[in-house]
């Protein structure tokens, strides 16, 4: 059988004694869900964070008004803003890993700057955040679950070089 995204994640987490928390914005909770779908995720799941609103990832996530603002900012949807989730998740939880994501699901939002499928991810670790943008398509659900993946691989691939 092969070993999922999630319980790869799990087992090297377990064995190095560390925690995840979660921010998601356009997914939803969909990562936390898949994080915890593994048994004995309590011992490494430490929280999750669903930060849909600009003002939630604010006051959850210590993300800057600078940074969310359409106007002269990046924009909730960006790379500062997946770093800044990332970074405000494994704070706020006392985590060693903090997982992000923010973008446009659609069907609805997009724009030609930022279109339908437009998405940023970040992990978080005591040794920095890596960030990655992605462009999907597809159905607003189809978005969501590419997301997801994406970005249970991107914590593969950065804890991984870790070692």
């Amino acid at each position: 059988m092969t070993e999922s995204l999630e319980e790869w994640l799990g087992a090297y987490l377990s064995d190095k004694g560390w925690r995840i928390a979660t921010a998601e914005s356009c997914t939803g909770g969909l990562i936390a869900s898949r994080i915890t779908d593994v048994s004995g995720s309590s011992a490494y799941f430490e929280q999750g964070f669903v930060t849909y609103s600009n003002e939630a990832k604010m006051k959850l996530l210590g993300v800057s008004k600078d940074i969310v603002a359409t106007e002269g900012g990046p924009g909730a949807v960006s790379e500062a803003c997946a770093r800044a989730m990332a970074e405000g998740a494994r704070a706020a939880a006392g985590s060693e890993v903090g997982l992000s994501v923010t973008g446009i699901a659609g069907p609805t939002g997009g724009t030609p700057e930022k279109p339908v499928g437009t998405v940023y991810m970040a992990v978080a670790t005591p040794s920095g955040a890596n960030c990655r943008h992605h462009l999907f398509e597809g159905s607003r659900l189809e978005v969501k679950a590419q997301t997801a993946e994406a970005a249970l691989e991107m914590a593969r691939d950065a804890l991984e070089r870790l070692g």
